[in-house]
């Protein structure tokens, strides 16, 4: 049998002559495992070539009768079976959910939300997946999370995605009896780089078997799991050049399998109920037919798997906002201060339209990438790395605002409030359950470079004959002319094309902030081509200007979202104007953020906060830190 996977990997258009070594290699594993086909149906992706291409956003994706039924009903269920059987705080407080809890959501389907119908799961479509998430994140964050790694990231999805038949008639049918998954990738040297991985899986002499060896940290649900998903490094392969690629495999683990030990659970600031920790792995002895996908696809499994999985943080982000604003509209009717309700102060009003435009913004996003996920045509990648970015960062915001109106209530715990008689609003909880959304499934940074890596590739391939290494000169200048003939005609279309006349009058109200999204892609991608002309190669340490261009990108995005579910809801309703308010007022806020971050890409300290904070490193400050009391081990 042909094996493809020791086929020679293709050479990355990325040039990594000039990185060291460790660097080389991790950028070399990373481009192996990337989706390289481009989209042409990527509204997000194609924003960043200057290409608006409004039809991928209207009409709004709707969700069928049939399907919406399915998820009312299972939001009912779950909402009551919830607030009947489960104290969020006490979860907080003991770092516990109880063990009928999640009994009694195995009898619901909850650990099989994602398992087809075929293998007795629930087969939900995202759209319904993240409205039962929604409604749990709005509740208890600990709970949302033991369910979204179980199923987003962990077994469920990958084998879903990638899984033979023989894995998923083994496995699926198992969450639907309340089985708990998880997924084993970080380690304690290794976070977003790949290259660190120390975990090894050894083929056996007789080929049918590997040993696994390491340790895995931050492993949700891992203390409790009954199967995981675990990345190893496998035998490295030879690239086409003749240099070797480190491979890094997946594979089905039971927790049965001898040698597996949990050496320590985690403890952390918020989602205090998860099951998190440190896993160690010596000898356990894995079949070959637990691989999944494939020897050597691990990390592409790995991208693959979280463009979907993480769109539960837009959903949980847009739960927890949607609970935010119904405190703020209680609280601001409620509290009187110098004659009248807080939220009818200026100040408060400010806070509440914030809360309510934000929420709104987040549900478009969320709902929209939902339904993206359920087409198989479409490419996410940069739509759902979009949704993370936009919903964890603003969702960290509205919990703050939110915090902020509640005053010392706010940061008083739920139970203590409770305890003397008023209204146990969990704000203070909610903000640390929040703050995670912002590091896992890629932290904001990480984000923002993998998104700056997309936006690239369009430019990258074009100029990819040039960028090689021992391509001849005959080559070279046939690039070139092909290069010249690319750009002489894509350049001009960014400053004379149809934004300059279109007027999307079909939004009403809304257009003049549709044809800004239009007017400023064309910006976005000339400022773009201006930057890699500039900084050439050394534009990938740039860090901060590619973050404020991936910014820049993932608002006009959010924008037009948001403006298309305006028009969605206003067509359902003509009688309730108050989506054209929510959208109009976040379109208004996105605006100036956009025109703040296109100054800070030349009006900025970069050279000296890095030279500054180079000193720091150096040691050259530590008089600074004098006067505190040091905790060292």
């Amino acid at each position: 049998m042909h094996d493809v996977n020791n086929e020679p990997e293709e050479e990355s258009v990325i040039d990594t002559s000039k990185m060291n070594a460790e660097k080389a290699s991790t950028m070399r594993i990373t481009e192996a495992a990337r989706e390289t086909a481009v989209s042409q149906k990527s509204f997000a992706g194609q924003l960043f070539m200057g290409s608006f291409q409004p039809h991928l956003l209207f009409p709004f994706p709707v969700q069928c009768l049939e399907d919406k039924i399915i998820g009312d009903h299972l939001v009912e269920k779950v909402c009551l079976f919830l607030k009947q059987n489960l104290d969020p705080e006490k979860v907080d407080a003991t770092q516990t959910i109880p063990e009928k809890v999640i009994k009694g959501m195995a009898e619901l389907g909850l650990f099989a939300m994602k398992v087809p119908k075929e293998y007795n799961g629930l087969g939900l479509t995202q759209v319904n997946y993240n409205r039962v998430m929604i409604a749990i994140s709005s509740y208890c964050g600990s709970t949302a999370v033991l369910l979204s790694a179980h199923q987003s990231i962990g077994v469920p999805q990958p084998l879903k995605m990638f899984g033979t038949k023989a894995q998923k008639e083994k496995y699926l049918p198992l969450f639907r009896e309340g089985k708990i998954s998880a997924f084993a990738l970080t380690e304690p040297e290794v976070g977003s780089d790949p290259g660190k991985m120390e975990t090894t899986a050894t083929l056996t002499d007789d080929g049918q078997h590997y040993l696994l060896n390491g340790v895995k940290l931050w492993c949700t649900n891992g203390l409790i799991a009954d199967v995981l998903v675990v990345m190893a490094g496998t035998e490295a392969k030879k690239m086409s050049n003749g240099q070797q690629i480190k491979q890094i495999t997946a594979f089905i683990v039971e927790k049965e399998m001898p040698g597996i030990e949990i050496t320590h659970r985690c403890d952390f600031m918020g989602i205090r109920g998860i099951q998190n920790g440190v896993i160690k792995f010596t000898n356990v002895k894995v079949p070959v037919e637990n691989i999944i996908l494939g020897k050597g696809k691990g990390l592409k499994l790995a991208l693959a798997t979280l463009n979907t999985g993480r769109l539960t943080l837009p959903a949980a982000a847009t739960g927890m906002s949607k609970y935010c604003l119904a405190v703020a509209r209680e609280w601001g009717n409620d509290r009187v201060q110098w004659g009248l309700p807080i939220g009818k102060h200026e100040a408060g009003s400010k806070k509440i339209a914030f809360i309510a435009a934000s929420t709104f913004a987040m549900e478009a996003v969320t709902y929209l990438t939902s339904h993206m996920a359920d087409d198989p045509k479409l490419d996410i990648r940069i739509e759902a790395a979009m949704a993370k970015l936009f919903c964890s960062e603003l969702a960290w915001k509205v919990i703050d605002e939110t915090m902020q109106f509640r005053g010392g209530r706010g940061y008083e715990k739920a139970s203590s409030l409770k305890a003397r008689g008023e209204k146990a609003y969990p704000i203070e909880r909610m903000m640390r359950d929040t703050r995670i959304n912002r590091i896992i499934e890629g932290t904001t940074d990480i984000m923002k470079l993998f998104l700056a890596r997309e936006a690239m590739d369009p430019h990258l391939k074009v100029a990819a004959e040039i960028l090689k290494k021992n391509v001849s000169m005959e080559n070279k200048l046939h690039a070139g002319v092909k290069l010249a003939a690319f750009y002489g005609k894509w350049y001009p279309t960014q400053w004379l094309n149809s934004s300059l006349w279109a007027s999307h009058t079909d939004l009403g109200e809304l257009s003049k902030h549709f044809s800004y999204v239009e007017t400023t892609s064309h910006k976005l991608a000339r400022t773009i081509f201006h930057y890699m002309g500039l900084y050439q190669d050394r534009l990938e340490r740039k860090q901060n200007i590619l973050g404020t261009l991936m910014e820049i990108g993932t608002e006009l995005f959010a924008m037009a979202t948001t403006c298309s579910y305006a028009k969605f809801k206003m067509d359902d309703d003509p009688t309730d104007t108050t989506p054209k308010y929510l959208a109009d007022v976040f379109c208004l806020n996105a605006k100036r953020k956009i025109s703040r971050l296109f100054d800070d890409l030349t009006d900025n300290d970069d050279e000296k906060e890095n030279k500054l904070a180079k000193s720091v490193l150096k040691g050259d400050m530590k008089w600074l830190e004098k006067g505190i009391i040091w905790t060292e081990d």
